[in-house]
C-alpha cells in the first residue's frame, strides 16, 4: 500500500505550526518573559530555539520522513528495543490528549458565556461554579454534566479533524491555523491601544539584565522551547512519515518553529497589554494581577475583558482564539497515534483507527470534569511533562544522535535540503541537548523530594508518579518486532 501524503507543502507545515502552536502560547511564554526578566528572557530563549529546539525538530522531520513511519516503527528502524520509546513517547502524549482536551472543554463553555460576559466581577466564583470544583484532590465528587457534554463535542471534532488522516487534517489546518492568528492580531491591536496598556507592555518588553545570572531562567527558557515544539511526543514523527522522501527537511522546521515562536511572541503583547489596562482601571500594580496557566485564561483574562468596552465581542474572540489554537494541538496528539497503529494494523480503516482513539480519549478525560478534575489535571500534566517528555528527548538524542549516528540523519536531511547545516547540528544532538534536558530531569526530581509538587497529598502524588511508569511498563510489554530500515 502506498503511503499517505500531504497535498502541499503549505498543509505540512500548516499542521506541524498548528501542533506546536497551543494553548501554552497564550499563557505559559507570556508569564515565564514576565517572571524571567522580561525582555531579557528572550535572549536565553532564542538561543535555546537555536541550539536545541530546531536542531531537535530537525532530527524528528528528518527521522520521520526517512523511515516513513510513526515514532514506534521509526525508532524500532534504528534498533528494535528502541521501539519502547516511540511506545512510551506516544502513550504519554495520549494521557495530555485526555486532560488537553478538557482545557478545550472548558474555552467551549466559556465561548457561550462570553455573550453577556456571564462570569461578571468575581471571575475566580465563576471559574469554580463552571467546573464544580471541590474543595481539593480527595473530594471527586461526580460528574459536571455540562462539561461532559462540552468534552463530547470537543471529541467529535477532532474526530472529524482526523478520521481520514492526513486527508482530513490538511483541509482542517487550512482554517484551523490562520484563524487564531487573525484573531490573535485583532486582540493585540485592541490590547495595546487600550488606555494603561503602556504598563503591561513595559513589563513584558523590559529587560532586566541581571536575570541572566539566573540558572533557573535558562532552565526555563530551555524547558519553554522544548515544550512548546511538540517534540519528544511521537506527533512530528508522525506528520513528517507523511512527506515525500525528498522534501526539504531544514526548511520546513526552522519555518515552523520560528512561526511558533513568533505566535508566542504575538500573544505576550496581547497578554500584557490587556493586563496593563486591567492594572490601571482597578489602581493596582501589574505583579498584582499576572498569572499563570488556567488562572490567567478563565481567571485574570476574563476579568480584564470585562471591564473593556464591547466586552462580549473581545470575549468571543479571545476564546475563539483558544479553541483554534488548542484544537489543532489535541488532533496533532490523537493523529501520532493513529499513525503508529495504521503502521502495525494496515488493513484496518482510519475512520476505525480514529473513532476508538476518540472513544477512549473521551472515557480518559472523564475524571478530569469531575469536582476534582482540575487538582488530577494539574498532577498529571506536571509528572507526564516533566518527566514523559523529558525522558523520551533524552532517549530520542541517545538513539539517534549515538547509536544511529548523529552523521547519518545529518547527511540524509543535507541530501534533500536547500539549506546545508553543519557539523554544529550533531554537536547539538549529542552532547548539548541531551546534557541540558538531563539537567532539567535531575532538578525536577531534586524539587519532588524536596517539596512534594503543590502540597497535594502522598497518594494523589502516587497518581501523578503513575502517570510516568505505568506507560512506560506498558511499553516495555508491548512485543518488540525489527523494522528494516530504509536506505
Amino acid at each position: 500500500m502506498l503511503r499517505e501524503r500531504w497535498p502541499s507543502r503549505a498543509a505540512f507545515i500548516f499542521a506541524a505550526i498548528g501542533s506546536a502552536a497551543g494553548l501554552g502560547n497564550i499563557w505559559r511564554f507570556p508569564y515565564l518573559t514576565y517572571k524571567y526578566g522580561g525582555g531579557a528572557f528572550l535572549i536565553p530563549y532564542l538561543i535555546a530555539l537555536f541550539v536545541t529546539g530546531i536542531p531537535l525538530l530537525i532530527l524528528e522531520f528528518a527521522l520521520g520522513q526517512k523511515i516513513q513511519k510513526g515514532a514506534v516503527d521509526a525508532f524500532a528502524a534504528i534498533r528494535r528495543k528502541f521501539s519502547v520509546i516511540g511506545w512510551w513517547a506516544i502513550l504519554g502524549s495520549f494521557i495530555i490528549a485526555f486532560y488537553y482536551s478538557v482545557i478545550l472543554a472548558w474555552s467551549l463553555k466559556y465561548l457561550i458565556a462570553s455573550f453577556g460576559t456571564k462570569w461578571g466581577t468575581d471571575t475566580n466564583a465563576f471559574f469554580a461554579s463552571a467546573l464544580n470544583l471541590s474543595s481539593s484532590v480527595g473530594e471527586i465528587g461526580g460528574l459536571n454534566w455540562g462539561l461532559v457534554v462540552a468534552l463530547a463535542v470537543v471529541w467529535i471534532l477532532i474526530y472529524l479533524s482526523v478520521f481520514k488522516g492526513v486527508k482530513s487534517v490538511s483541509k482542517v489546518v487550512m482554517i484551523t491555523m490562520p484563524l487564531p492568528i487573525i484573531l490573535l492580531i485583532i486582540l493585540t491591536i485592541r490590547a495595546v491601544t487600550l488606555p494603561g496598556s503602556a504598563v503591561g507592555l513595559l513589563y513584558y518588553i523590559k529587560p532586566d539584565l541581571r536575570a541572566l545570572l539566573d540558572a533557573e531562567v535558562w532552565v526555563a527558557a530551555f524547558s519553554q522551547v522544548f515544550f512548546t515544539l511538540s517534540v519528544a511526543m511521537g506527533i512530528m514523527i508522525a506528520y513528517a512519515s507523511y512527506q515525500k522522501k525528498k522534501a526539504d527537511v531544514t526548511k520546513n522546521a526552522i519555518i515552523t518553529a520560528l512561526s511558533n515562536s513568533g505566535i508566542s511572541i504575538l500573544a505576550g503583547f496581547t497578554v500584557f497589554g490587556t493586563l496593563g489596562y486591567m492594572a490601571t482601571q482597578q489602581g493596582v500594580a501589574v505583579p498584582d494581577v499576572v498569572s499563570s496557566g488556567v488562572g490567567l485564561a478563565f481567571i485574570v483574562f476574563p476579568k480584564a475583558i470585562s471591564l473593556m468596552p464591547l466586552a462580549s465581542v473581545f470575549a468571543v474572540l479571545f476564546f475563539l482564539t483558544l479553541i483554534s489554537l488548542g484544537i489543532d494541538s489535541a488532533f496533532s496528539l490523537v493523529e501520532a497515534s493513529g499513525t503508529v497503529i495504521t503502521d502495525k494494523f494496515k488493513k484496518v480503516k482510519r475512520s476505525i483507527v480514529s473513532l476508538v482513539i476518540c472513544i477512549v480519549g473521551f472515557l480518559g478525560g472523564l475524571i478530569f470534569v469531575t469536582g476534582a478534575g482540575l487538582y488530577f489535571l494539574d498532577i498529571i500534566d506536571h509528572f507526564v511533562i516533566n518527566f514523559v517528555i523529558l525522558g523520551v528527548g533524552i532517549l530520542e538524542c541517545i538513539a539517534v544522535g549515538w547509536v544511529f549516528g548523529a552523521h547519518k540523519i545529518r547527511e540524509y536531511f543535507n541530501s534533500v535540503s536547500s539549506f546545508k547545516i553543519g557539523r554544529w547540528w550533531e554537536i547539538s544532538i549529542k552532547y548539548i541537548t541531551p546534557t541540558v534536558l538531563i539537567t532539567i530531569f535531575v532538578l525536577q526530581i531534586i524539587n519532588e523530594i524536596k517539596t512534594p509538587y503543590g502540597g497535594f497529598p502522598l497518594w494523589a502524588i502516587l497518581v501523578g508518579v503513575g502517570a510516568v511508569l505505568v506507560p512506560l511498563i506498558i511499553s516495555f510489554l508491548i512485543p518488540q518486532k525489527k523494522v528494516e530500515m530504509p536506505a
